[in-house]
């Protein structure tokens, strides 16, 4: 008999009303084993895997931590060693595409760790929450996945961390990899896969200390702070001066087009990278960041020359998730290059 392990952090996927009063809205209520009970993991094929549960957290998906997905892996090092073959990991969906890549980096278990959520809450007609955990339950078990650090599936659709993004606010299909298309889907009770996911460059791993128990955001220590800044029209940055000063260790810098800011801006944008890492991405969403192609000021040449680290292939959302990550595990400031070269796709 397989193994799987369930770990729940809360989000839309348990979220109930909390009294009789519809208009105060649903929180997330319900437990990670009833979420797994809807799905109906007793029936899938090959016969109903044994089943464990970690309630990490119970938060909507903005109040997700670094340290609550730092006890997610701590769970899945537990649930190996127990002999899991697979994690699904339920949560919101909001802040769904940043786990999964923040997994994708610090999961060591071994385990395949499959994210997922519901854009329906379980009192609306049509919740899509089960199908989406049975999905995911599917992928977990998978033996050609085996291994793979993390992986996003949602609308039967397998999305790579490296790629996939919240492209709609309520639809049900609201994940899409714009920049690849998904790895696969699962269909009938399969797993079909057209494309393998990249092997990802290492594993900023998390610490050995620390229990799963449930995580309360008040008890963490606080990461570093990565500030990410989108670069406006006709935008000077002038309050890029303040941030050393407000605690923050790094700043990505999300440019225009292919990593542009306005000539105004060059110089706050210099002084700070005197001052801390800042990493340059696009607000495109999609595509590498240039790194020689444009050389008028403010162009990505004129920026990399003045300290600035390319994003490679990584969105600004991404860039500013592994640098926080590359920081906390102590990186110099001069090997933090090479973190953001392994991207280059």
């Amino acid at each position: 008999m397989s193994r799987l392990h369930v770990i729940a952090l809360g989000g839309t996927i348990a979220a109930t009303n909390s009294g009789t009063d519809s208009a105060s809205g649903v929180t997330p209520s319900v437990s990670a084993s009833e979420i797994a009970a809807a799905a109906g993991l007793d029936t899938l094929p090959g016969g109903a895997p044994e089943v464990t549960f970690d309630q990490v957290a119970q938060v909507g998906s903005g109040s997700i931590t670094l340290g609550m997905l730092d006890a997610v892996v701590a769970s899945a090092r537990q649930a190996r060693t127990d002999g899991a073959r697979g994690v699904v990991l339920t949560q919101g969906t909001d802040t769904l595409a940043d786990s999964a890549f923040v997994l994708a980096l610090i999961n060591d278990s071994g385990l395949p760790i499959i994210a997922t959520g519901a854009m329906r809450n379980p009192t609306l007609p049509g919740a899509d929450g089960p199908a989406n955990v049975r999905a995911a339950a599917l992928t977990a078990l998978d033996p050609s996945l085996a291994g793979l650090p993390s992986l996003l599936v949602f609308a039967d659709e397998i999305h790579s961390p490296l790629t996939v993004t919240k492209a709609h606010t309520t639809s049900v299909a609201a994940f899409a990899s714009p920049a690849a298309g998904p790895l696969g889907w699962v269909s009938e009770d399969r797993v079909i896969l057209q494309h393998m996911p990249a092997t990802l460059p290492g594993t900023l791993t998390v610490p050995e200390a620390g229990g799963t128990e449930s995580v309360e955001e008040t008890s963490e220590p606080i990461p570093p702070r990565v500030a990410l800044v989108s670069v406006g029209f006709d935008d000077d940055l002038a309050y890029l001066a303040g941030l050393p000063a407000a605690g923050y260790a790094g700043a990505v810098i999300a440019g225009v087009g292919g990593g542009h800011v306005s000539t105004r801006a060059i110089d706050a944008v210099a002084a700070l990278a005197e001052k801390m890492p800042v990493v340059l991405a696009s607000r495109t969403g999609a595509g590498a960041v240039l790194e020689r192609t444009y050389g008028y000021p403010g162009a990505e040449i004129d920026l990399l020359s003045r300290g600035l680290i390319p994003a490679k292939m990584l969105d600004a959302d991404r860039a500013r998730l592994l640098l926080i990550l590359a920081l906390r595990a102590g990186v110099p400031a001069e090997k933090l290059p090479e973190v953001f070269a392994a991207f280059r796709g």
